[in-house]
Formats: structure tokens, sequence, C-alpha cells
């Protein structure tokens, strides 16, 4: 009896397993059919892009130091910049984007608080005049508006009006030369160090990059670039005064600093600006070093209004790819590929010789895809400037076949 109970119990065990077993693999196979398919990938993009012709030769100075740059773009390069020199009066530069970050003005028409003139101020302008420094005419029991002292440093290169506005400032002269070097901190300013806040002191030292960095948050400040803008301004006691940059408004120049003395020679930071394609553009630079038979600062102006006449042309809207240029290669890992396109033609702002990055972020694709289906777009990086546009299939992406999916 035990043994027909066995002979009935095999078969019905055979059967069960067979159940089992096409159950398991049923549900393996629906799990394979199920599981989220691979992403498809873009290959043969081509980065950075180079932007074709030759780069504009620039007449970089031989003496001194000097960078060029243009803001959210990139930079033209630099000659003698690692190490940090002397920078005479552009000290007044941070000095006056510490005083407007702590005491701002507002843009229209408004001067700001009244300042008394300190004796540590008259004993600045003395010793300055005796020097033949640059100083504004103060005297003991004067008062002077906020926006007055920072033109007499920014327009007429005041020594003592950077020390009146560092006295006001911080109380002394030597706690806003400690608040002076750590924004320099803050800004990325890593090769300046600052000991006054004139600049008359030649320990005060910078490098033309971190000029231009200084010189690009500066700008920022509606007031500064309106003072830096001047070209001449009239102060209580000294009257009538020009600016040492005689190249404002001339070849897109805006601003921003001239300043020199014997031991520094003459240095330029400067701002020029020129509207692409309804969008503006201003090219950054700064020289320091400078001498010549006119002078140190007329020689600097002019080192620096060289550069921005040899630059500010060859800046352009250029065209990188034309609609519906082919960028790369959609390919998904079952072995189906469809190449990619731009949208839209695509353009920058650039000018010969520079390298752009070029990335592409894709969108979670569903495939299979049509011909033209929206798959990501195209980001061309520049400094901080971002060009984007639609990226799109040229041809079908197909699906994966059963097997695959089933085998995978």
């Amino acid at each position: 009896m035990v043994a027909d109970r066995v002979a009935r119990i095999r078969p019905r065990l055979g059967v069960g397993l067979v159940v089992l077993v096409l159950l398991a693999l049923g549900v393996g196979a629906t799990v394979q059919w199920l599981r989220p398919l691979p992403q498809p990938a873009l290959a043969g993009l081509r980065t950075p892009i180079r932007i074709p012709g030759t780069a504009p030769s620039l007449p970089w100075p031989s003496t001194g130091k000097a960078a060029l740059g243009v803001q959210g773009l990139g930079t033209f390069g630099q000659v003698r910049d690692t190490r940090p020199a002397p920078i005479a009066g552009l000290a007044g530069v941070l000095t006056a984007y510490v005083v407007l970050k702590d005491h701002p003005i507002s843009p229209d028409g408004h001067s700001g608080p009244t300042i008394s003139v300190t004796p540590q101020t008259i004993s600045t302008y003395q010793a300055g005049s005796a020097a033949g420094e640059p100083e504004v005419t103060v005297a003991d029991g004067e008062t002077l508006t906020e926006l007055n002292a920072l033109e007499g440093l920014l327009i007429d290169s005041g020594n003592d009006m950077a020390t009146l506005l560092a006295d006001w400032d911080a109380g002394t002269t030597s706690a806003f030369v400690t608040k002076m070097n750590l924004t320099a901190l803050s800004l990325g300013l890593s090769h300046t160090h600052i000991t006054d806040p004139s600049g008359a002191d030649p320990g005060t030292v910078s490098t033309p990059s971190d000029l231009i960095r200084l010189g690009e948050a500066a700008m920022r400040i509606p007031v500064f670039s309106q003072i830096v803008s001047l070209g001449e301004t009239t102060l209580p006691l000294t009257g009538l005064r020009y600016n040492p940059n005689f190249d404002l408004g001339q070849d897109g120049i805006v601003g921003i600093a001239a300043g020199s003395d014997t031991a520094t020679n003459g240095c330029y930071l400067f701002a020029a600006q020129k509207t692409v394609n309804g969008q503006t553009v201003v090219l950054y630079g700064a020289v320091l070093g400078q001498s010549g038979p006119n002078g140190p600062n007329t020689a600097a102006v002019d080192a620096g209004d060289a550069l921005v006449r040899a630059a500010l042309p060859a800046i352009n809207a250029v065209p990188v790819f034309p609609a519906r240029h082919v960028v790369g290669e959609l390919s998904a890992q079952w072995g189906a590929s469809a190449p990619v396109m731009v949208a839209e033609p695509v353009t920058v702002i650039a000018w010969p010789g520079l390298s752009v990055p070029v990335t592409a972020r894709l969108n979670k694709l569903t495939v299979p895809l049509v011909a033209g289906a929206r798959i990501g777009v195209l980001q061309v990086h520049q400094g901080s400037h971002v060009t984007t546009e639609a990226l799109k299939s040229a041809a079908p992406l197909s699906g994966p076949s059963a097997s695959w999916r089933l085998t995978r």
C-alpha cells in the first residue's frame, strides 16, 4: 500500500515542480520586462569648442604687469601677473568698496552723511602736500559729505580722503586696514595685502588679476560706478578737479581709477564696455608699474587704452552651431543609436581663439523616441554666463527587442 501511495504522489510532485518552475520563469520574465530600461547616453560631443580665427594680438606693456578679461566670459591673458606689486592710488578702490558696503548711498542724488575733518586727516593732508602727493584741500573744522569724500578719493586721488573715510568707518586707520584685508580675502584677492587705505605705502600690494576681480565687485555698486565715470568734480575747498583717467568716454572706457607715485610708477584699473546682440559686455583690465616720458600716470592710462583698443573690437557674437547641426550621438545599451542635433542656431559672445566648454544635460528619456523628440539641452559655459539650446533627436531611436529585455 505504501508503494502504491508513492506511485500516486510522484506524478503529482512532478507536475507541481513543473508548475513552480513555470511560475518562477513567469515571475522572472515579468520582473525583467518591467525593470526600468537603462538611459541612453550621449557620445561624441566635442568640448571645449575653440572659436575659429586668430586670437587678437595684444600690445602688452613691455615692463610692469598687466591682465585683461571679460566679465563672465573669460580672460585674454596676462603678463608678469603672479607676484604682487605696489598699487598706489588703486588702493582707494578697495577703500571705497568697504565704505560703501558699510555706508551705502542711494544713487538718486543723495550725498550720504556728513563727515568731520579730523586732526589725523589734517596731518595726512599736510604731510602729503609737503611730499608732493595727491591731496584734497581740507581745513580744521570743515565737514564733507560721504559723497564728497569718495569723489575726492576716486577722482582726485586724495590720500587724505582715504584717511578721513577710514577713521570715520572704523574708528582708526589701523582698524580699517584690518577690515580691508578681511574684505580682500572674502573677495578671493589672494595676492592682495593692504598696509594703508590710500596706497601711499609701497607695502600695499596686489596683482592685476586681483585688481580686476576687485573692479568687477566695486562696479556692481551703482554709486561707485557713477563716481568713477565722472571726468571731473567740484570739491568744497579744492574746487574743480579733473579725473586723471583722461581716457574716460573714449574707446568704450567707463572707469575705474588711475594712480601713481615715485616708488610705484603708474597704475591703472579700467573698465570698457560695448553692446553685442543687445547684451552689455564689460572688459576689465589692470596695468601696474608703468613709466614714460609724459609721466607714470599717462604711461599707465595709455597702456590700458592700447589694450582696450586691441581687445574690445574682437569681442563679437560668434555662431558656434547652425540650426539642426549634429553635435553627438545618442546610444542605448541594446545597440540602438540616433544622431543628436541642436534645434536652433547657437551663438555666443566671444573672440577668436577663446576656448568655450560645452556640456549636455539630458532629460529622463522614454524609448522609443521619434525623430525630433526633445532630449535635453546643450550648455555653453562662459565664466558665469551659460548659453542654452534645446537638443533633439535627428532620427528615431528604437526600443529594445523582447529577447534583449528578457535576457539582459
